[in-house]
């Protein structure tokens, strides 16, 4: 064999070694980056895990508050804020009791009515949603002035007609006729299946829930929320009267059973998780402490929180035209 075959050949295996060489060398940094992401895939996930974890000691903490003897030391669940440590993580936790809420199958249409005023609706939607509502809870198939009965769904295009039934879930009022994405999200905070009042217990409503009141502005209404977080909590005997009412209430001392609870805790490396539920209070000593009605991992809209203004003056339907009021107790 000749000197220029043999330089041929070397040249030859020399390309096929480098070609090997960048081969390998792809495989090798593929493998690294796999194997860094899904280490960081890891660390994220145990993070997320453990910021959910410290979230949920919140509704055990709001649980415990809640019942406290003590009134000075127990939580008033009007949305207000509080705030504590725990394994590290910084938890937020606020209380709404439900009978602060809107109820879907008690409320008044007027209540009703109002509360889509609220948040923006114009007067004719409002009554027609509340009307629908109306139509969609009670046994009868008479259409309200306003409402909607099986033929209007179906003249609607809809497959399907009022339940003529209780409300099972907050989520089943986007098949109410003439609701809409945009007025179901500004509304579901605000509303709820287990109050069982014709209207919102003024103690515990947030600004927007009592601007669905009659006789109530936007403005009274915010006015109202900040007197009642202002009142010291303490005395157990403050009285406040509500616009529109005669006689003064009674502010703090003691809530309802049913609590919506909405906790989130964030790591120190900024890890954040977020839980909600709605629980009801055990009754007596021989009772669970609470037993979960509804449980949702993360900012779901129909267990936002409340404390937001009211917004009767038509500035979207986010409900929020009015200026917030908000109150935070930090927690040793």
């Amino acid at each position: 064999m000749n000197i220029g075959a043999r330089r041929t050949q070397r040249g030859v295996a020399l390309l096929i070694v480098l070609w090997a060489c960048a081969l390998l060398a792809i495989l090798i940094g593929g493998y690294a980056l796999l194997a860094r992401s899904e280490g960081m895939q890891s660390r994220y996930q145990f993070a997320h895990t453990q910021a959910r974890y410290d979230a949920e000691s919140g509704i055990a903490r709001a649980v415990y508050g809640l019942s406290l003897h003590d009134v000075a030391r127990r939580w008033v669940p009007d949305g207000r804020a509080y705030d504590f440590r725990f394994n590290g993580a910084r938890v937020s936790v606020t209380v709404t009791d439900e009978a602060g809420k809107v109820d879907l199958n008690s409320a008044a249409p007027p209540v009703l009515a109002g509360l889509f005023r609220s948040v923006g609706a114009s007067r004719d939607k409002a009554k027609a949603l509340a009307d629908a509502i109306a139509d969609w809870r009670d046994r009868d198939a008479n259409t309200r002035v306003h409402g909607a009965e099986a033929p209007q769904y179906r003249a609607a295009g809809r497959d399907y007609g009022p339940r003529n039934g209780r409300f099972e879930s907050i989520e089943e009022l986007q098949q109410v006729l003439g609701m809409t994405p945009a007025l179901y999200q500004a509304v579901a905070p605000c509303v709820t299946l287990w109050s069982g009042r014709n209207e919102p217990d003024p103690r515990f409503a947030s600004a927007q829930v009592l601007a669905a009141l009659p006789n109530m502005s936007t403005q009274q209404a915010n006015d109202f929320v900040r007197q009642r977080q202002a009142l010291n909590e303490a005395t157990g005997g403050a009285r406040l009267t509500v616009p529109g009412e005669a006689s003064p209430l009674l502010m703090g001392g003691g809530h309802g059973i049913v609590q919506s609870i909405r906790s989130e805790a964030v790591l120190p490396d900024g890890t954040s998780a977020v839980v909600r539920a709605v629980v009801r209070l055990g009754l007596s000593r021989v009772d669970k402490p609470y037993t979960v009605l509804r449980w949702l991992d993360g900012d779901d809209a129909s267990l936002s929180a409340t404390g937001g203004g009211a917004g009767k003056d038509g500035k979207g339907t986010s409900g929020r035209g009015g200026p917030s009021v908000g109150h935070h107790a930090v927690l040793r």
